[in-house]
């Protein structure tokens, strides 16, 4: 198989490949998240859906308190103490805004909140309406310098309970763990468990044929690592599922970020999603907790809401940096991303990083690719005696496969010996593809001169072009023995068609692309002339 079939096989791989993400995005369906709610675990699991009123069409804030971490800034509604705003201090909103990113949001047409709150017999939050106005010592609070937890209580009293809602943050932390203390001075026994849900509006999942991005839920159990439950999934059917060892999260995801709430070491947590008109929830409900008089009873679930920081995120929960998906090629990706942060580490530039990447990966495969081109160079060498052979046999195809594998045996050629390279090249090219798209560390990076962000495509289309133009040159110097005419044609669209395909990647991964065009021409050239003067004719 010759270079330039390769590339026409790369090319119709890559784009069945970007066609089946695309596709698998859109439909995303979930049998198997439904088998799981359905086995999960042999105890009933009592679904929190209805427990709560519906909930009204839009969050009503009374009173925000505003609290600041040098990574986030949240507001938090003292009406049931919800975080309705949080907005990450160190990513913007746009390339060179002087706006912040922000991930919660309270908006008319768009509302992604996070709540949390008591419910049972003595629970506070007694429906969507009718929740605890909590009492806080002031309106703002903000990590000082020089300290690295903040605690913001709030509290509130009712029937000889008193309920203290704290929020704990940590400096450099995109995890605020929630608290709850329950002091039961009632006279009575009193019965309260806490849920915590994420609540967005029902959306399309986004992203296009080039970069397939999803919107939408996930969770985690101990049967079940990491599982996909799309807003389409929650429409057709409330997700219930009991965590026996209490181990798992539900989580909203989005490109590049992501908000989750965690249980701590419940066992008997209801893992659930429901669907309000256009809003869905996707939580956690712990079990109940009874209190006797004048005991006290503690209750705590974490909430993520920030970048997917995998390194942070498996620290904060189990399998929770699985949000950052790689896809099916996960075990080449995740390598892939740890080497390229451990370059970065070292150049302090992505862009470059990726051309270290490149030469590593492209040099670790020279001994495939001088095989490949070897391969091929004894392929052309047999071609007149193939030619005459096809002439002497005529149409017999069995005797003539008989005696070209005779051939092939008797000089030492593989004619799949050029299929390898390819074989593990495309691989590689895909993990690197969701290794670089799921990269939050690439957005905004620059590289130099007009790339000021690698995650997004080439303002000007220059990285595409070049890379057409040194894929065009790889075909110059790769003869063929293709005849066909229409195949010829397809083989010299090819590199048009390629730098049309490209110029809406994100300029990282065109990058990568056009690194490995020029190592190829480069390990071509040396190969070629090695061979050359083995007597192996390349031309």
């Amino acid at each position: 198989m010759d270079s330039q079939r390769n590339i026409l096989l790369i090319a119709l791989a890559l784009v069945s490949f970007l066609l089946y993400q695309q596709w698998n995005v859109a439909k995303n369906p979930a049998p198997q998240a439904i088998e799981q709610a359905q086995s999960s675990s042999s105890l009933p699991a009592p679904s929190f859906a209805d427990e709560l009123d519906p909930a009204p069409a839009q969050q009503a804030t009374a009173k925000a308190i505003t609290v600041t971490t040098d990574v986030l800034t949240l507001s938090i509604d003292t009406v049931g103490g919800d975080v309705v705003q949080a907005d990450l201090n160190q990513y913007t909103a746009e390339l060179d805004s002087p706006e912040l990113f922000e991930l919660l949001k309270n908006e008319p047409g768009h509302q992604f909140i996070a709540q949390s709150g008591l419910v049972g017999p003595q629970g506070v939050d007694l429906s969507s309406t009718n929740r605890p106005h909590y009492t806080v010592s002031a309106d703002s609070f903000t990590l000082a310098e020089g300290q690295d937890e903040l605690r913001v209580p709030m509290t509130f009293s009712a029937n000889g309970i008193e309920y203290t809602k704290t929020f704990i943050l940590k400096r450099g932390s995109y995890a605020v763990d929630v608290e709850y203390d329950v002091v039961n001075n009632s006279g009575n026994n009193a019965t309260v468990g806490m849920y915590a849900h994420l609540r967005q509006n029902v959306m399309d999942d986004g992203g296009s044929i080039t970069m397939p991005t999803y919107r939408g839920g996930a969770y985690s159990t101990e049967d079940t690592k990491y599982k996909k439950y799309s807003f389409e999934d929650m429409q057709d059917r409330n997700l219930s599922i009991n965590l026996t060892d209490g181990q798992g999260w539900a989580a909203m995801i989005q490109h590049y970020f992501a908000s989750a709430w965690i249980p701590r070491d419940e066992p008997g947590t209801n893992l659930y999603t429901r669907v309000i008109g256009n809003l869905a929830d996707i939580g956690v409900r712990m079990p109940n907790k009874t209190i006797a008089n004048g005991e006290t009873a503690e209750m705590t679930a974490t909430l993520w809401v920030g970048p997917k920081l995998q390194g942070q995120m498996a620290e904060v929960a189990p399998h929770l940096d699985l949000v950052v998906d790689y896809g099916w090629l996960w075990f080449i990706a995740k390598p892939l991303h740890t080497l390229l942060s451990f370059i970065q580490s070292f150049v302090g530039n992505w862009g470059v990083a990726i051309i270290c990447l490149t030469f590593i990966v492209r040099g670790a495969m020279y001994p495939l690719t001088k095989a490949q081109y070897t391969s091929m160079a004894k392929m052309r060498m047999l071609q007149p005696k193939l030619q005459a052979m096809r002439e002497r046999i005529g149409d017999d195809r069995q005797r003539m496969s008989q005696e070209m594998m005779e051939l092939y045996k008797k000089e030492k050629v593989n004619p799949l010996g050029g299929c390898l390279p390819l074989i593990l090249q495309m691989p590689i090219f895909i993990a690197l593809y969701w290794a670089l798209m799921e990269s939050v560390e690439l957005r905004h990076s620059p590289f130099f001169g007009w790339i000021h962000d690698l995650s997004a495509q080439d303002p000007y289309y220059i990285l595409p072009i070049l890379m057409g133009a040194s894929m065009f040159m790889i075909q110059k110097m790769s003869p063929t023995t293709v005849t066909d005419p229409m195949q010829q044609k397809i083989m010299t669209f090819m590199p048009v068609m390629f730098t049309f395909f490209f110029l809406f990647f994100p300029s990282g991964l065109v990058l990568y692309w056009l690194v490995s065009n020029i190592v190829t021409l480069i390990q071509q050239t040396l190969i070629y002339k090695s061979l050359e003067k083995k007597g192996l004719h390349t031309k």
